[in-house]
């Protein structure tokens, strides 16, 4: 099968987009397409239809509509050179294949999917082989490049180790990299000090150009120690609330080790996100969608069965030290555009 995406997988920030509902539980794709030029156009790459974006709440035919509008917008802004990254995790391998498919021709250049999790008891058992025929197969029939996604907070349990996603990377030359939302540097450690190997690279080559495997944190709050140990970035639902301040601890991350003022820098931003991602960390999509209702007005309400988070349970959110430190940042870095 052609492959679409022929670029490597963007280092940098990744924004996990919410999808904005209405009192119907409408998708409001108006609010959404603002949501995307404003992370986009702070220097991160969109994820659409992913964990924080309620994918398992939405139709075959909203997550396709939304890549759409992300793509459209972003082009119409002229960013057409940032990608878009699209989940395609499903039940099934069938259904994950058809997502990939569907994402591909509404634009995405790449293709986000967590290992089904329904039947995680039988999935695990002798070393993850359904796990792993699960990536092998979505992979060799998805027109773009796949990103592997551990979350085992989501998918029942399931949590794929270096040796698992090595595996997948030697048999599936059509995946390009891995997120890990499982918070653990050294399985990132393991898996880059393998697959940036220049002989394996050779031998394992990737389908779609001379490019390395990737591996991204699920995570923003230790981007600075993980750069060192070959992270290309972070997915992190911080960037929507403060993507410039995520953007500019990704860019003094990347000159540390030779810029003692830049090191600085990267360890002082590191604590201010670090601080404010554990209050993000802790009140979910809800309080997500509550806390941009009040930054942007765009609707607090997730699809249900989430409920939305009330004025009483967000205040200490929206009085907390640590946030509103990160958000004034945000807003500093905002006027010296």
């Amino acid at each position: 099968m052609a492959i679409i995406a022929i670029k490597p997988l963007p280092r940098g920030i990744y924004t996990p987009l919410p999808c904005f509902f209405d009192e119907a539980e409408e998708v409001d794709y108006d609010a959404f397409s603002k949501h995307v030029l404003f992370t986009a156009k702070a220097g991160t790459v969109p994820v659409v239809s992913g964990t924080a974006g309620e994918a398992v709440h939405l139709t075959r035919e909203e997550r396709t509509k939304l890549v759409q509008t992300a793509r459209r917008v972003l082009d119409e802004a002229g960013l057409k050179d940032v990608p878009v990254i699209a989940g395609a995790g499903a039940a099934s391998t069938r259904e994950s294949i058809q997502l990939a498919k569907d994402a591909a021709a509404a634009g995405a250049a790449f293709v986000l999917a967590i290992p089904p999790g329904y039947y995680a008891g039988n999935l695990v058992t002798n070393s993850m082989t359904a796990v792993k025929q699960f990536y092998i197969d979505l992979a060799a029939a998805s027109p773009v490049p796949v990103i592997l996604y551990n979350f085992p907070a989501v998918s029942s349990g399931i949590d794929m180790d270096s040796d698992t996603i090595v595996e997948i990377v030697k048999k599936a030359p059509n995946v390009c990299g891995a997120k890990l939302t499982c918070a653990n540097v050294g399985k990132l450690t393991r898996i880059t000090a393998q697959t940036h190997s220049a002989a394996f690279r050779q031998k394992y080559p990737r389908g779609f150009g001379p490019y390395a495997f990737e591996v991204i944190d699920g995570f923003i709050d230790f981007l600075l120690p993980s750069v060192a140990s070959g992270a290309a970035g972070a997915i992190s639902g911080l960037p929507n609330v403060a993507p410039r301040v995520c953007v500019r601890l990704w860019e003094a991350c990347q000159k540390a080790s030779d810029d003692p003022a830049s090191y600085k820098e990267a360890q002082e931003l590191q604590n201010l996100v670090s601080l404010a991602d554990g209050i993000q960390l802790k009140v979910g999509i809800p309080g997500m969608k509550k806390l941009l209702n009040k930054l942007f007005g765009y609707s607090a309400l997730p699809r249900r069965p989430l409920l939305p988070m009330t004025d009483e349970e967000a205040r200490p959110m929206f009085t907390h030290q640590y946030l509103n430190e990160l958000l004034e940042r945000e807003e500093l870095l905002a006027v010296s555009e």
